[in-house]
């Protein structure tokens, strides 16, 4: 990167310039540590980063898939790695759930996190497999009152899906059986494949499914449409209105991460933002490009823990 252009960055992000400070990091490659299966929305950020990124710093960009326990295993990780730039985590809103969740963690949420840039959002949807019947919302909530204990699968619990779910329930009157998977391609697989009914998915890792005809998009359970999925209405239109589930997608590391770091990963990758063609792949797959640099990012974060919480109690979501 040019020094003028390192300069306007590190300006538009609020400090002076910090090339020289940036200037040794990274030495040695950086491994960005994904909490979720390859093939998931997760992942897909993580992939839509790396080739960017690696250019950007001379280094490899090496992602590891470290699934399970809601990105937790992934979480516990960064956070007990060195706070030097080379481990960074691609952490999902599950990162503000789990702490309303889990009765204990193994790292604290706040304290042991430096948040870097937040990058975009994806509604979440609401999806049967292509041989159910339901055409409409309406059509699945009548067959969930009649057959109650009907399947949905999620990506793992206290996820957006999860949230989504027991919302619904609640708004819609049924009764449903939440099945977590490790993570949204297996959970979407058996949709796909008839084992399991339906699901609450975020909608970057389903829609090449739904594009093929292998998902039936029924609504969308967040506050707007969404020009990929034309003519499908949100809960809100169909009369089954929920609070937005929208999973969102960053960067994180570890507590005491370098500000000079810090500023640089955020600011190449709000650069990358400011890219008609990145922002496209994007768009591409349903979602919504946002970029926050670290201070409203974790802003963000303290703000959804505290929502995330009240949620859970209310919708008694919690895992031991």
């Amino acid at each position: 990167m040019r020094a003028g252009r390192r300069a306007l960055l590190a300006a538009g992000l609020g400090l002076p310039c910090l090339a020289h400070a940036e200037a040794a990091w990274p030495e040695k490659p950086v491994r960005l540590i994904v909490g979720f299966p390859a093939g998931g929305p997760t992942d897909f950020a993580a992939r839509l980063l790396q080739d960017p990124l690696q250019q950007a710093w001379g280094q490899p960009l090496v992602i590891e898939n470290r699934a399970g326990a809601s990105q937790i295993i992934a979480s516990e990780l960064v956070a007990k790695s060195p706070p030097d730039g080379t481990t960074l985590l691609l952490t999902a809103s599950t990162h503000t759930s789990n702490h309303a969740i889990y009765a204990r963690l193994p790292y604290d949420t706040l304290r042991d996190f430096t948040p870097i840039v937040l990058i975009y959002a994806s509604p979440t949807v609401l999806f049967v497999g292509p041989n159910q019947p339901w055409r409409s919302v309406q059509e699945l909530v009548t067959a969930a009152r009649t057959s109650p204990g009907m399947a949905s699968s999620t990506s793992g619990n206290g996820t957006s899906g999860h949230f989504a779910i027991e919302m619904f329930m609640r708004r819609a009157g049924v009764e449903l059986t939440p099945v977590a998977y490790r993570g949204a391609a297996p959970a979407l697989a058996d949709v796909v494949g008839g084992r399991v009914p339906m699901t609450f998915s975020t909608l970057s890792g389903a829609l090449p499914l739904a594009r093929e005809g292998r998902l039936r998009a029924l609504a969308i359970a967040g506050p707007r449409r969404v020009s990929v999925l034309p003519g499908v209405p949100t809960l809100e239109e169909a009369g089954f209105a929920i609070p937005d589930t929208s999973p969102w997608y960053g960067l994180a590391g570890p507590a005491g991460l370098p500000e000079p770091i810090v500023r640089r990963i955020a600011g190449d990758v709000l650069a990358l933002l400011g890219r008609p063609d990145f922002v496209r792949r994007i768009e591409d797959q349903g979602g919504i490009a946002i970029g926050e640099g670290p201070e409203a990012f974790a802003a963000r974060i303290r703000r959804e823990m505290a929502e995330n919480a009240e949620i859970a109690r209310a919708a008694n979501i919690r895992v031991e």
